[in-house]
């Protein structure tokens, strides 16, 4: 039986979740993990740890905060400290058509829609069911 170190371990963890999340079907949830944070280990940790997407953003430091429509247009004119828009995300999944728009703002909240927010949550499903089914 051959002892592998921990490091090894998480190391592989990493790479997996780094591989896995930079599929093209995972690319919204992707662009958001970014702007929330660079530490692939604590993105890692905080997407296997939790259950769902707002769960995740709390994980992560965030608060979710819905609207019921977002003008991605308008919020880059937003993009300063004065607008407290750090980043716009305009997600477009072209399977369904459909715009899901985020919002990361400076005072550590995400704006969305409840769409977009379903949408996520769905799709970190699927991150969480391929992270753990062996290719």
């Amino acid at each position: 039986m051959t002892n592998h170190p921990a490091s090894a371990t998480v190391e592989s963890g990493l790479q997996r979740f780094a591989t896995v999340l930079s599929r093209e079907r995972f690319q919204g949830l992707k662009a958001i993990l970014d702007s929330l944070s660079r530490n692939l280990e604590a993105l890692c940790a905080a997407v296997n740890d939790t259950s769902s997407y707002e769960e995740l953003l709390a994980r992560l430091g965030y608060r979710i905060t819905f609207t019921n429509q977002i003008h991605v247009n308008d919020c880059y004119m937003r993009m300063t400290p004065a607008g407290g828009i750090r980043a716009v995300l305009p997600y477009h999944d072209i399977p369904t058509q459909r715009s899901l728009p985020t919002l990361v703002n400076l005072d550590s909240t995400v704006t969305t829609t409840p769409k977009s927010a379903g949408f996520f949550n769905a799709l970190l499903a699927e991150l969480k069911a391929q992270l753990s089914a062996r290719d």
